[in-house]
C-alpha cells in the first residue's frame, strides 16, 4: 500500500469464514491496523498469521488517537481501522477518526463485510424497504422507555442491540410501550455456535426468553415491526362526508371544513378539498 489511506474493514461478528478475501489482502498489506481492542483483533490476526503492528482506537481515547493516525497517513503510511466484530461505526468506535481523516484530504476506503444489523435485518421476516437502526437503547428503563416512546409511531422496521444482562428488562419495557402484540424477532449470537432467531410477538418473545436461561446470554439484535399505517375505514369517510354536506349548508366552506375536522377526526386538508368539489357539483 503506497498510498495513505485508512481503510475501514468489517471483520467476523462470529464466524470467521465470514471474513472477505479483500479484507485479508487490507490488513496483509497495510502498514497499521487501529483496533477497538488490540487483545481482540491480535487473535483474529493470528488465526489468519498476518503480523502486523497494532494501536488501539477506542471510545476512551479516539479524539487523542486523531494526531498520531493524521501524521502517520501524512508520512505516506496506510492504515487498517477495525472493531472487535462487524463493521466499525455501526455503534463502535471510529466516527471521530474518520470525520477528522476525510477532513484532512486523505483517503477513506470502505472494506464492506459482516454486519450483526444487516444479518438480523435479512433474517428477521419483516420489511426491510425502509428501516431505522437505534443501536443502544439507554441503560436504565426510565431513559429506555423515554426514547421508545419516540418511537411510538415510527412505521419503518426499527433495529436495535442489546446487551444481555439487560435483554429481559428491554423486552418488557418494549411490551410496555408498543404492546404486547407488536410483532419482534430477537437475532442472538449471530453466525455463532449458538446462534437463535426467534419471531413473534412482543409477549411470546418475553415468554420464551424468560423460560430459557441460556437464551438470555450472548449478544442480541432486536428486529421490531414499525407501526401500522392507519388507514381511514370507509364507514368514517362516509360519516365525515355527511358532517361536511351538512355544515356546508350553512357555513362557508373554509368554516365548514374546519369544524368537520374538530368532529371527525379526519385531515383539514383533504375536507376542504372535498368540500370545494362537493360545492362544484352543486
Amino acid at each position: 500500500m503506497s498510498e495513505s489511506i485508512l481503510y475501514v474493514v468489517a471483520t467476523p461478528i462470529g464466524n470467521l469464514a465470514d471474513i472477505s478475501e479483500r479484507a485479508l489482502t487490507v490488513l496483509r498489506s497495510v502498514d497499521l491496523i487501529a483496533a477497538e481492542d488490540t487483545r481482540h483483533t491480535r487473535q483474529l490476526l493470528m488465526y489468519f498469521t498476518i503480523n502486523k503492528p497494532l494501536f488501539s482506537v477506542h471510545d476512551h481515547n479516539e479524539h487523542q488517537r486523531v494526531e498520531k493516525v493524521l501524521a502517520d497517513l501524512a508520512s505516506g503510511l496506510s492504515i487498517a481501522l477495525v472493531s472487535d466484530a462487524g463493521t466499525p461505526l455501526i455503534s463502535d468506535p471510529g466516527f471521530v477518526l474518520v470525520q477528522a481523516v476525510r477532513q484532512a484530504g486523505f483517503k477513506v476506503v470502505p472494506v464492506p463485510g459482516p454486519c450483526a444489523m444487516v444479518a438480523a435485518l435479512s433474517a428477521a421476516g419483516l420489511a426491510t424497504n425502509r428501516f431505522c437502526f437505534e443501536g443502544f437503547l439507554p441503560a436504565k428503563s426510565s431513559g429506555r422507555k423515554k426514547q421508545l416512546q419516540t418511537l411510538l409511531n415510527e412505521p419503518r422496521t426499527m433495529v436495535f442491540y442489546e446487551s444481555p444482562h439487560r435483554i429481559v428488562e428491554c423486552l418488557n419495557d418494549l411490551q410496555a410501550v408498543f404492546g404486547p402484540d407488536r410483532l419482534l424477532t430477537l437475532a442472538r449470537e449471530l453466525t455463532k455456535t449458538f446462534e437463535t432467531i426467534l419471531s413473534g410477538s412482543i409477549e411470546q418473545i418475553i415468554t420464551w426468553v424468560q423460560a430459557d436461561p441460556n437464551q438470555q446470554r450472548g449478544e442480541f439484535v432486536l428486529v421490531l415491526a414499525g407501526a401500522p399505517e392507519q388507514e381511514e375505514s370507509e364507514s368514517l369517510q362516509i360519516a365525515a362526508e355527511q358532517v361536511l354536506k351538512l355544515l356546508l349548508e350553512e357555513l362557508p366552506v373554509k368554516q365548514a371544513a374546519a369544524l368537520t375536522a374538530k368532529i371527525t377526526g379526519q385531515k383539514k386538508n383533504a375536507l376542504y378539498q372535498q368540500a370545494l368539489a362537493l360545492q362544484s357539483d352543486n
